[in-house]
């Protein structure tokens, strides 16, 4: 077999690094469900396991060591879920420490910092997601400690410049985060554009079959000291992913090129006829040429602009829910990244003070024809 270095990320996910079973030769890793693991008459681990807890389990190695030859990192570290990897970040920091989050966001990081990281003495800003001057005004060198930003931007998926926001905490001293959930290093590789950590929630596109709740986090192999405290923080928190979790996460990113290509390829379908379509008042898609940060999206997005997107009906929010009421081939459910698509009214789900639009409807494209999802579309919208 070529050297693995030689080898494009299509063919290492597909084979899953090329494992192949020592004892069998089979070429579907096992799943070793053991929690404890023998060790040597001199004390120390032969298997290279020692304990559930700290992550040891095949399946999670395996996968761990997967995701982060795609994203180009030095570490992966699965979690229990995206929240519990979220968590783990901002868990490294100290009393007194200052981060910095970009709105829109997942609510969810923005619902932490207000609440878990002001009760651990953490200050925080918010800034506009996109707003470089922003940024660079908000960050306190010697103070703020982490940049969190997300790209594309969840519900409106506009487009972060990278670079530009790593050039900015870099000089602040500060670690960027970036939640690559949408984009998975199939379209972005944060590190290569500079940043230190790339968090995904990978119950989504990683896992790709709306069947694992799990997190992930990657980091440069500059910042071997933060692999370190997270590792810490993970094992006290006992946030690790159990070990048939962790396989069949394995198992979906073994197809996670091909499912990432035909949804981004399916959505900008959807997104150029619903920009034409007489019912639709907004598309918010970064393929669209008009949309804000397309000319970011295409030089930092490679082969496609993702599955997801948003687009805001005529009558309101009415006119949403009547729309969201007729869909039938797009799924009434929260989530996104799975083979099935799904359509959600966000505002029904924000917390309060949400600025998401009363009429706003997300869509997750999943792996159905294309005609099929827009003659759905066309079905429900034709009758407002």
């Amino acid at each position: 077999m070529p050297d693995s270095r030689d080898l494009r990320p299509e063919t290492l996910a597909a084979q899953a690094l090329g494992w192949i079973e020592t004892g069998t030769r089979a070429i579907v890793p096992s799943i070793v469900p053991a929690t404890t693991f023998e060790r040597g008459s001199d004390l120390g681990y032969p298997g290279g396991a020692s304990y559930g807890r700290h992550g040891d389990a095949l399946a999670t190695r395996q996968a761990e060591a997967l995701l982060a030859r795609l994203e180009g990192g030095e570490r992966a570290l699965l979690f229990a879920s995206g929240m519990a990897a979220m968590a783990a970040v901002f868990q490294t920091l100290r009393v007194g420490d200052h981060v910095v989050v970009q709105q829109p966001c997942y609510y969810g990081v923005g619902q932490w910092v207000r609440g878990q990281g002001v009760a651990r003495g953490l200050s925080h800003t918010f800034v506009p997601a996109g707003d470089m001057d922003a940024l660079d005004d908000a960050v306190r060198p010697g103070e703020t400690r982490v940049v969190w930003i997300e790209t594309p931007t969840n519900p409106t998926w506009d487009v972060v410049d990278i670079g530009a926001a790593a050039a900015i905490a870099r000089g602040a001293g500060a670690l960027l985060v970036v939640d690559s959930t949408v984009a998975t290093p199939v379209l972005t590789r944060p590190i290569a554009s500079g940043a230190d950590i790339v968090m995904h929630s990978a119950t989504k596109y990683l896992n790709g079959h709306s069947d694992v709740l799990a997190g992930a986090l990657v980091v440069r192999a500059a910042r071997r000291d933060v692999i370190e405290r997270l590792i810490a923080v993970r094992n006290d928190n006992g946030a690790v992913l159990g070990p048939f979790e962790a396989w069949l996460l394995l198992r979906g990113m073994r197809t996670l090129f091909p499912r990432v290509r035909q949804a981004s390829a399916s959505a900008a379908a959807i997104a150029e006829r619903l920009a034409d379509h007489r019912a639709v008042v907004q598309v918010m898609y970064p393929g669209l040429a008009n949309r804000p940060g397309h000319t970011i999206a295409a030089r930092q997005m490679a082969g496609g602009f993702g599955g997801m997107l948003s687009f805001r009906p005529r009558g309101g929010r009415a006119g949403a829910l009547a729309v969201h009421g007729r869909l039938a081939v797009f799924k009434r459910a929260t989530s996104l990244g799975g083979v099935e698509s799904l359509v959600e009214h966000r505002a029904s789900i924000e917390p309060a003070g949400s600025k998401v639009p009363e009429d706003l409807l997300r869509l997750s494209v999943g792996l159905e024809h294309p005609d099929d999802l827009i003659a759905d579309l066309d079905l429900a919208l034709n009758s407002l």
